[in-house]
């Protein structure tokens, strides 16, 4: 069951990861494995204060809101082996097979190597394959989110699921305080992309509350509402909070930063429910694309960054920007329409089985 404006929320939200990994690429709040700034002070970073606390638990919503349309098509036998393929196999196997690529030059722009001139040759390979998972931590955390939630049907039998058609704007506000809860546990202590808690909760409220259309169409009643909270908790995020670390949990943790991920998701979804459901050529491309798009971009940016530093270190800021951006998107759409037609290669690094890609 494909509903267009989730379509639209998906290609847009991987449009903006893109951005923000250029822009991530040479910021100046967090410089770990970064090319780093171009000036002490960077207007340009505030896009990362205002996309960060929300994009990817917006995307975990909606892959849980997915999940449910899937296993109604597909059975839980036929989802699982869909989702190991697509999911875990890209993730694990691929690696090996492809993305230690993305894993040296991770290691090049984080200076790695410098250090590492006595680890033997195995240990340094298996040190990229582990580097190269970069966006791919999200593909694994749904594997895993997917299997839980197989174990939770067979304890809820689509009690839970049904008692969830009842919810109303009250308790969808309220809900934003367990957002909260969620979002102090099941951190990893080193890689803070690992958020167990709150994106696993993410993806179980967009499973059992958010993919019934009809809550869906009570919150869009209040699509202005939420519209205007998503915005106000955008203003005072970015106030108290410009100059930290957005990206660490003694940010991350703050009940402000929480409250700006559930009313800005609440947003967008309310919003692009009310005036999203449209389509044309271009935004159908890209929902075909996105997929390519999210898993391949951040090579080309590291790429294209890495040699930038280089060999032209004097060129123009938005030039840099520009062409690092061109590189991601194009590069992205490049190697998915390659590697897609590969045999076995496509398997280990998409997770695609068949020789048609199924969008």
């Amino acid at each position: 069951m494909r509903k267009t404006y989730l379509d639209n929320i998906r290609w847009i939200t991987i449009l903006i990861v893109v951005i923000y990994h250029v822009i991530y690429m040479f910021n100046g709040v967090t410089t770990y494995g970064v090319i780093g700034p171009f000036s002490e002070k960077q207007p340009q970073d505030i896009f990362q204060y205002i996309v960060y606390p929300w994009f990817m638990f917006l995307l975990f919503v909606v892959s849980g809101m997915a999940a449910r349309f899937e296993l109604d098509a597909k059975g839980e036998s036929g989802f699982i082996r869909n989702r190991t393929r697509k999911y875990l196999v890209p993730s694990t196997i691929g690696l090996f097979v492809f993305w230690w690529i993305l894993g040296y030059f991770n290691m090049l722009i984080g200076r790695a190597f410098e250090t590492m001139g006595t680890v033997p040759k195995p240990i340094l390979f298996l040190i990229m394959c582990i580097s190269g998972i970069g966006p791919l931590w999200y593909i694994q955390m749904l594997w895993l989110f997917s299997v839980i939630l197989i174990w939770i049907r067979k304890i809820e039998k689509d009690r839970l699921y049904n008692l969830g058609k009842k919810t109303n704007v009250f308790i969808i506000v309220l809900l934003g305080i367990s957002v909260y809860g969620a979002a102090q546990v099941l951190n990893t202590p080193i890689i803070v992309v690992y958020r167990f808690g709150i994106y696993g909760l993410g993806f179980l409220l967009g499973y059992f509350i958010f993919s019934h259309e009809e809550v869906m169409e009570k919150l869009e009643k209040y699509w202005i509402i939420f519209s205007l909270l998503a915005v106000a908790f955008c203003i005072l995020f970015v106030v108290f909070n410009l100059g930290k670390p957005y990206p660490d949990h003694e940010v991350l943790d703050t009940f402000l930063c929480n409250m700006y991920a559930w009313f800005g998701t609440i947003g967008v979804l309310t919003f692009m429910k009310k005036w999203g459901n449209s389509e044309n050529d271009f935004s159908k491309w890209m929902c075909r694309k996105s997929w390519g798009m999210y898993i391949f971009h951040y090579l080309g940016i590291a790429i294209s960054s890495w040699y930038i530093k280089m060999y032209l270190p004097q060129m123009p800021v938005f030039l840099v920007y520009l062409l690092v951006l061109v590189s991601g998107i194009t590069g992205a759409l490049f190697l998915y329409e390659i590697i897609s037609r590969i045999p076995v290669l496509r398997w280990c690094v998409l997770g695609i089985k068949q020789n048609k890609i199924k969008e």
